[in-house]
């Protein structure tokens, strides 16, 4: 696991996020943990940003539903046994606890049940699209978060990260300039 200490702060500040149903912070608070994920090809920091994401989405389904308030009553507990595992230094716990966020799915009723698992799986890919951008190629992200290029290809085709100045050609006459102001 990489960074210890920069996941535990991202934890403590989702249970805090998650206390106060906002859902920006989560949103914020799952990319810096991508851009983490990103550099290191942590799993560990990947599973960490999809779950904070996910519980964001979760929480603005929230107002419509009781059961999202208690999955999240559950999921912050979880992420409370988290932080405490993960400071012991105990790896297994820790991550024992992250599943068992995802495995509380299963006591939701039919429909919620449904929706929630499609809110995880829209956040792998979701994640996934952010972790292209930062450069990991498309196969190695989708075999890090379990899905299909397929499916990242698809909503990398649809962002906006060929908007990028970055990633944006630039046509002859502007190349072949660039060109003569090099050698004068």
């Amino acid at each position: 696991m990489e960074e210890k200490e920069n996941i535990l702060n991202i934890l403590k500040q989702t249970k805090e996020a998650i206390k106060n149903l906002d859902v920006v912070k989560l949103r914020e608070l799952s990319n810096q943990t991508i851009h983490t994920a990103s550099i290191h090809k942590d799993t560990d920091n990947i599973s960490v940003a999809i779950i904070v994401y996910a519980i964001g989405k979760i929480i603005e389904e929230q107002t419509k539903n009781k059961e999202c308030t208690i999955f999240c009553q559950n999921a912050s507990v979880y992420i409370d046994n988290a932080i405490q595992a993960l400071s012991k230094d105990d790896l297994k716990g820790f991550k024992t606890n992250l599943e068992q966020i995802i495995k509380s799915v299963n006591k939701l009723s039919p429909n919620l049940k449904s929706y929630i698992k499609e809110v995880f799986r829209g956040a792998k890919i979701d994640k996934a699209t952010k972790i292209y951008e930062h450069g990991i190629s498309m196969e190695q992200t989708a075999k890090m978060l379990g899905i299909t290029m397929f499916e990242l290809a698809g909503n990398v085709g649809e962002s906006k990260i060929s908007d990028t100045p970055e990633t944006k050609t630039v046509n002859e006459n502007e190349r072949i300039k660039f060109i003569m102001d090099l050698f004068s």
